[in-house]
């Protein structure tokens, strides 16, 4: 839908242990590789949020992406590791030049939809090498989400909420021309973060809004 005002008379909804925004029901996004051939991965001021464990599955990728990667991320990687705690003390991955990603990759992309060729787009090295089967961990939560961002709160609660970016102004358009969901977008990153059930009370809560025409 695109009347955010209707989503103004939403509330946050908590679910389980998560605390969603409503512009996760309300909001309509879906990634536009042709336009933005991947920017997320090589634009902002840190990497990626990751956890001390992902940081784990990451170093035991390395080997199988190593080649994969440029020589400055290399370089980076071996001063100072695959992360780093960014200005706020948060883990994130090593970043080349300010901003590029040590795990960026850029190849021509086979669009899955129509068999087209998306050129010079830039990838995840970790995720590539997943989907090649050389390894068995595809890449940090907090990407495969985006652009939904996840906050910690005392108690063990999370939030989620929606991140808006220009960047994605193309995915926006998309996501509004094709009527997804940011929630039905991001289906299968939900579900590997929060659990199938969860994510099958998140859709029961979507219908029950939009019998109630509040989606």
């Amino acid at each position: 839908m695109n009347d955010n005002r209707r989503g103004a008379e939403l509330h946050i909804i908590q679910i389980g242990d998560v605390l969603v925004s409503p512009d996760i029901f309300t909001e309509e996004f879906c990634c536009d590789l042709d336009k933005c051939k991947g920017a997320c991965c090589v634009e902002g001021d840190a990497g990626a949020p990751v956890t001390l464990d992902e940081i784990g599955d990451i170093e035991e990728s390395l080997d199988a992406v190593w080649e994969d990667l440029t020589a400055s991320a290399q370089s980076i990687i071996d001063k100072q590791g695959v992360a780093y705690s960014d200005a706020d003390g948060d883990l994130v991955t090593s970043i080349v030049g300010g901003k590029d990603c040590v795990f960026t990759c850029h190849q021509d992309l086979t669009d899955r939809n129509d068999g087209h060729t998306i050129h010079n787009c830039c990838l995840c090295a970790l995720e590539c090498a997943c989907n090649a089967g050389k390894t068995q961990w595809a890449k940090p939560i907090s990407c495969a989400l985006y652009p939904i961002r996840e906050k910690q709160f005392n108690g063990g609660l999370v939030g989620i909420n929606y991140h808006r970016w220009d960047i994605c102004k193309d995915a926006v358009k998309k996501g509004r021309e094709l009527h997804l969901p940011l929630y039905v977008f991001l289906k299968e990153p939900l579900i590997r973060r929060f659990g199938q059930d969860w994510y099958d009370e998140l859709l029961s809560i979507a219908e029950e809004l939009k019998k109630q025409g509040l989606l």
